[in-house]
C-alpha cells in the first residue's frame, strides 16, 4: 500500500560530497556562488564542507573561509560534516556553521575501518562521547546515521539484524539519558540498495521503533536510486541526502570508477516528488540552473537526467 508523504525535505550534500571527492580544490567563490544558488532555489538544508584533517581531504581545506563567504539566505541551514570530536570543534569555531547533532554509526566493519579508522564497535562506544560533546556546546543530537546499511564492497551483504543492532544502541542510550529519539538515516554509500531491500529496512526499524523518524541517504552507483527513492516514498519516509547533479562519492568506499559513486541527483529527485504531487518547497527550474552552475564549475558533464532535458514545465506551457 502507497503511504505517499505531503512534502519531503532534501538535505543537499552536494558541495561538500561532491567537492571532497574532486582531485584538485576549484575556486572558493565558484563553490560559494553555487552554494547560494542552491539556496536560492529554495533547498532548506545545505551541507556546505567537512572539518577534516586537510592532510586527508584537502580540497576540503578551506572549509572556514567558504562558510565566512556565503551570504546566509533566511531559512536555510548551511551545515558541516566532523566525522571526530576534533573536527566538531574546529566547526564551533565558525559563528557561520550552522550546528546540529550528528553521529555516524556502522553496520559494517569493514567500512567504518577504511571510513573512520577504527571497528564499528568502537564507533558505537563513541556515540556516549559524541551526545556528551554536543550537549556541552548546547547542540541537539538531531540524527544518527547507519552506514553500510543495506551492504558494501568490503564485507557485502549486510545483515538487517547488524543494522538493528546500531538503531537498538541508539534508542536504548537516548533512553537512558531521557533526551528524544535522532532520526535515523539508513546510508547506502556504495549503491547495493534495491527497492526491496529498502522497503526491508524500513519496515524492520518502524516494527521494532514505530517512533522513530527514518531518512536515507543514497548513492547511484548502479541505477537504482530513483527506485530506492520511491520505494521510500512509498512508505512514507520524508527526509533524504541528495546533490546536485549527481555529484560525490566516499573517497574510501573502493569503488571501480569515481564518476560511477553519486549521490541520487536533487533535481531528479526533486522532479520525481513533483510529478506526485510530493511538495518540496524547491523552484525546479532555479535548481537545474544551479546543476548546470556544478557542471561548469567541475568541467565535465555531470550524471543528472533533468538538467540536460530541462523540466517538463516549459512543454506543458506551451500546449
Amino acid at each position: 500500500m502507497s503511504d505517499l508523504p505531503s512534502s519531503v525535505i532534501f538535505h543537499e550534500h552536494g558541495p561538500r560530497e561532491g567537492f571532497q571527492l574532486e582531485s584538485r580544490q576549484h575556486p572558493l567563490d565558484r563553490r560559494v556562488a553555487l552554494i547560494e544558488a542552491i539556496a536560492a532555489a529554495g533547498v532548506s538544508r545545505i551541507q556546505a564542507a567537512s572539518f577534516v584533517n586537510p592532510k586527508v581531504v584537502p580540497t576540503m581545506a578551506d572549509s572556514r573561509e567558504l562558510f565566512a563567504a556565503i551570504k546566509k539566505r533566511h531559512g536555510t541551514r548551511y551545515t558541516a560534516l566532523a566525522l571526530n570530536p576534533w573536527g566538531f570543534e574546529q566547526a564551533v569555531q565558525v559563528p557561520q556553521v550552522d550546528h546540529y547533532g550528528s553521529v555516524v554509526l556502522y553496520a559494517s566493519n569493514g567500512f567504518c575501518l577504511a571510513n573512520n579508522n577504527c571497528s564499528k564497535q568502537e564507533a558505537r562506544a563513541r556515540l556516549q562521547q559524541w551526545t556528551e560533546l554536543y550537549d556541552r556546546h548546547d547542540v541537539v543530537l538531531e540524527q544518527v546515521y547507519v552506514l553500510s546499511a543495506f551492504g558494501d564492497n568490503f564485507e557485502g551483504e549486510v545483515p538487517i539484524s547488524d543494522v538493528m543492532e546500531e538503531v537498538r544502541h541508539t534508542v536504548e542510550l537516548c533512553r537512558e539519558q531521557g533526551r528524544a529519539l535522532p532520526r535515523i538515516d539508513l546510508d547506502d554509500s556504495m549503491g547495493w540498495a534495491n527497492p526491496q531491500s529498502i522497503r526491508q529496512r524500513i519496515g524492520a526499524v518502524r516494527d521494532a521503533y514505530p517512533e522513530l523518524e527514518i531518512g536515507l541517504h543514497l548513492h547511484d552507483s548502479r541505477g537504482l536510486g530513483a527506485a530506492c527513492i520511491l520505494a521510500a516514498l512509498e512508505m512514507g519516509v520524508r527526509h533524504f541526502d541528495s546533490s546536485i547533479g549527481g555529484l560525490g562519492g566516499c573517497p574510501f568506499a573502493r569503488v571501480k570508477n569515481q564518476s560511477a559513486a553519486g549521490n541520487v541527483c536533487t533535481e531528479d529527485m526533486v522532479h520525481l516528488c513533483h510529478e506526485l504531487g510530493i511538495e518540496t518547497g524547491i523552484d525546479l527550474d532555479a535548481l537545474i540552473e544551479a546543476a548546470q552552475l556544478a557542471e561548469d564549475i567541475v568541467g565535465r558533464p555531470l550524471m543528472g537526467r533533468i538538467m540536460h532535458s530541462g523540466s517538463l514545465g516549459e512543454y506543458r506551457a506551451a500546449n
